[in-house]
């Protein structure tokens, strides 16, 4: 399968703890667990021409993974459409922590997208709340993560088609952490764990998570779809 990391890349050169728990960029540690296991995988970040997206990247691409947080202002709206239009078209997109917030994810829901948060290096645990479903094949509930920062409801987001996980935390608040959207001929599953200042990328359970994820947002084979004028299949 062939899959883009597109991360903002703009912590990792600000902050040294950040860059310290990801030398090689947070697009990097998710990168490679997708390559060991045999995909093959690029990675584009904000500050590349066209933000590494091009029309030819995209088109070459089954899945896009999203990392963004402090820079999502700055992502082009006609990159943003392109990749929309991709998604429509059968891409698969994997939407991680505060990339809930990007122009990508907000575009494809028709919401705000906003929450409560709160950055306290808190325990997260996730409980699997759909266990047949294939993102979570093969993971074992409750994943604890022993820092992470709080997301809590409400998430203005429109009806999952699917809640695969849900994350409660330290402070009491709970949060629907792993859903699912078709949108078009494309899947859609945003996942929140990610925050930039905790080695979660590093955990294997949310790689094993990532990696089932790419499988099941895979673009399915289907025919060219026609629209438009239609004439009539049967005639009397």
């Amino acid at each position: 399968m062939k899959i883009t990391v597109w991360n903002e890349f703009r912590h990792e050169q600000s902050d040294v703890k950040v860059a310290t728990l990801y030398p090689h960029g947070i697009h990097g540690a998710i990168a490679e667990p997708l390559r060991a296991i045999g995909h093959e995988v690029r990675t584009a970040t904000l500050d590349e021409q066209e933000h590494g997206l091009t029309k030819e990247i995209l088109a070459e691409t089954d899945v896009l993974i999203w990392w963004g947080h402090q820079a999502h202002d700055i992502v082009e709206d006609r990159i943003v459409e392109r990749v929309v239009e991709r998604v429509l078209a059968g891409m698969g997109l994997i939407v991680l922590h505060s990339g809930h917030f990007s122009k990508v994810f907000k575009r494809l829901m028709g919401t705000s997208c906003d929450l409560k948060w709160r950055e306290d290096g808190e325990m997260e645990r996730l409980w699997v709340v759909d266990p047949s479903h294939p993102i979570v094949a093969g993971i074992e509930s409750p994943i604890e993560l022993k820092h992470e920062e709080m997301y809590g409801e409400f998430f203005d987001i429109p009806t999952p088609d699917e809640v695969v996980l849900i994350s409660w935390f330290q402070g009491g608040e709970v949060f629907r952490s792993g859903i699912t959207y078709r949108r078009g001929l494309g899947k859609i599953f945003y996942f929140r764990p990610g925050h930039e200042t905790y080695p979660t990328y590093h955990d294997k359970t949310v790689q094993k998570i990532l990696s089932n994820a790419v499988q099941w947002a895979a673009p399915a084979d289907v025919p060219a779809l026609k629209f438009g004028h239609s004439a009539p299949l049967e005639r009397g």
